[in-house]
């Protein structure tokens, strides 16, 4: 006990001068100020204040927004992405990595203690051999005095917080990436049947010119023209199931699994999913906490704030403890005795005294690293206005254009059927059949394409919302709340 306060007396003057003057850790500047709109500017958005009931029910539908489709493989697919994809697989490694170092962190805080033990046979010339036998623990503490393992434990933990949100936002990017891959393979296959038959239709309007031609009553440029149009129609059959298998190929890829692995699923002719268009917006500043690269990107502001702090207390003098204490003896026997105790206690003080200005230079460092992560943080939060702002304008645009395609593919199929009617009877002229034919292969392509892109556009909505993902689970998207329906 003597040595012991004679250590406390030595150490005590030195340690709390010092503490006295140095801040142990720097003041959080704070996150970028960012002038957040009060509503979006889309006429198509159904603003509603954060925490209302109706915005709450809006934020539970958008966690499973897939759903809203009612499209069960649309839901098998998404599932399967969101436990094999090989992008959310390392970011969960990433995440399992940033907890651990956290926890190294966390440790670097408390007293390490070592057992040991060892036995020991010497001989030295003609002296009889000799034994040792020795066991016991030490102990070493490093009192954060100026704050640097809790800056560390600090970094350590927003890194973690920051991989779990890094996590959410790639299972809410392979969730949209699977949607808009699906959704664009049911318009190709839409598209492909389209063009099927049209053609079907051209052949008969060839035949019908054919038999014309050689009653002599068309010459054969209609019949020419006749070939020209079917051909080019089955020019674009190969090009659309192209387009199919590829997608096809990449849906597999998304879930992990090889180009085939979704050939029997995906076969059959399916509709171009419709989500519904019910969903109620939350406020901007609440969106902006539903995403998750947001959240992410704060922590990385938390993370580098952290470092800056390590960097600096690492410039102040470090302090150490050690202590051991064991049992030495010539003989097991002997071990145990009272007379086999040996103690001892240690403490001692380093600090820099000459670096050639590394340390400031590190410090340096790492406020350059903060004012960087600020600048991530505000473009993170300007890029997602951005994305909800364009995808309101391109599901409104796209809505109208939907409207007035489908307009014009019904007037078209109503004018291809009366010219075809009226040149079988010959009342027409072979140009005004080739000219409606051409019209309604047109305009019913644009329909299944828009549509294609509407549905695209409310899962981009979806996720510029932070679909998928809520900010008190870092798991983010639950794939046990995806499986499909039987019904």
């Amino acid at each position: 006990m003597l040595k012991k306060s004679r250590l406390r007396a030595l150490v005590l003057p030195l340690v709390l001068p010092l503490a006295a003057c140095v801040s142990l850790t720097p003041q959080s500047p704070g996150l970028p100020v960012i002038a957040v709109p009060a509503t979006w500017s889309a006429n198509t958005a159904a603003n509603l204040p954060a925490g209302s009931d109706a915005a709450v029910q809006g934020n539970i539908a958008l966690a499973q927004w897939w759903q809203r489709f009612n499209d069960p493989v649309l839901d098998a697919l998404i599932t399967q992405a969101l436990q094999a994809n090989t992008s959310v697989i390392s970011a969960q490694a990433v995440l399992l990595q940033a907890r651990a170092l956290r926890d190294v962190a966390a440790a670097g805080l408390l007293p390490g203690v070592n057992a040991s033990a060892s036995a020991q046979r010497s001989k030295s010339g003609d002296a009889s051999p000799r034994n040792a036998f020795n066991a016991g623990f030490d102990a070493s503490w490093e009192p954060d005095v100026f704050g640097g393992k809790r800056s560390a434990l600090q970094a350590g933990e927003a890194n973690a917080q920051a991989s779990a949100a890094s996590l959410a936002d790639v299972q809410v990017s392979i969730a949209a990436e699977v949607a808009v891959g699906y959704i664009q393979y049911r318009g190709a296959q839409a598209r492909l049947a389209i063009a099927r038959e049209n053609l079907a239709s051209q052949l008969e309007t060839l035949q019908i010119t054919d038999w014309r031609v050689q009653a002599g009553l068309l010459t054969s440029l209609e019949g020419e023209q006749a070939r020209a149009a079917s051909e080019q129609t089955r020019a674009q059959i190969p090009v659309l199931e192209t387009s199919v298998a590829q997608l096809r190929h990449s849906l597999a890829l998304l879930s992990g699994q090889t180009p085939d692995a979704w050939r029997a699923q995906l076969a059959d002719l399916g509709p171009i999913p419709q989500a519904q268009d019910d969903l109620a917006l939350s406020m901007p500043a609440e969106t902006l906490r539903q995403r998750p690269d947001v959240r992410a990107a704060e922590h990385q502001v938390s993370a580098a704030l952290g470092r800056v702090g390590q960097a600096d207390a690492a410039r102040y003098p470090s302090f150490r403890l050690n202590g051991s204490l064991g049992l030495s003896a010539l003989t097991l026997g002997t071990l145990t005795g009272s007379g086999a105790l040996a103690s001892a206690l240690l403490g001692s003080v380093s600090g820099p005294l000459f670096d050639g200005g590394a340390g400031w230079a590190q410090v340096r460092a790492q406020q350059a690293a903060l004012k960087q992560s600020r600048a991530a943080y505000q473009a993170t939060v300007l890029t997602a206005l951005k994305d909800v702002e364009d995808a309101l304008v391109a599901l409104g645009g796209n809505r109208e254009r939907l409207l007035r395609l489908r307009n014009a593919a019904e007037a078209a199929a109503n004018a291809a059927l009366i010219a075809r009617q009226r040149y079988a009877s010959g009342l027409v002229d072979f140009q005004t059949v080739l000219e409606t034919q051409r019209s309604l292969f047109n305009t019913q392509d644009a329909v299944a394409s828009t549509t294609t892109d509407l549905s695209a556009d409310h899962v981009r909505l979806y996720k510029a919302l932070g679909g998928g993902w809520q900010p008190q689970r870092d798991t983010a998207i639950s794939p046990r709340t995806t499986q499909p329906s039987n019904s």
